[in-house]
């Protein structure tokens, strides 16, 4: 008589767990990467944003607050393939992050060049008003 493995119902149980947690998207609700440096008169953040189109970026700054999110949809979604594996779904991603100091969003530049995107923020150097303000992706 073959010995049954103690630990296959515990094995079986983690694999259908983590199978619905994939499939519910919350798997894909991940941070993105950032480094934030500054100069006298901006703060720069450079975030990895892989896989994305530049359309598919959101930014936005208001006062010390920045936004970047992101969203996609797999490509041959409507394909009709059978896939026998599929990872690569519809993926959203946001951070939003405090800055070192006030900047002028208005003013503000973003470029996204091979899933680097990089947004250059100038530094306020007066009061302004503090309504949010959405910043293109060139």
């Amino acid at each position: 008589m073959a010995r049954q493995n103690p630990f296959d119902e515990i094995e079986q149980f983690f694999k259908r767990m983590g199978r619905e947690f994939e499939e519910s998207g919350l798997a894909s609700l991940r941070d993105v990467s950032v480094d934030v440096s500054e100069t006298d008169d901006t703060v720069v953040v450079t975030a990895d944003l892989p896989g994305y189109e530049k359309d598919d970026i959101d930014i936005s700054a208001s006062g010390r607050e920045l936004t970047i999110s992101a969203e996609r949809s797999a490509s041959d979604e409507e394909s009709g393939d059978r896939y026998i594996r599929r990872e690569r779904t519809r993926n959203s991603i946001k951070r939003s992050l405090t800055l070192p100091e006030e900047v002028v969003a208005e003013e503000a530049s973003a470029t996204y060049n091979n899933g680097v995107l990089t947004v250059t923020l100038p530094k306020e150097s007066v009061d302004e008003d503090e309504e949010s303000t959405d910043i293109d992706v060139i």
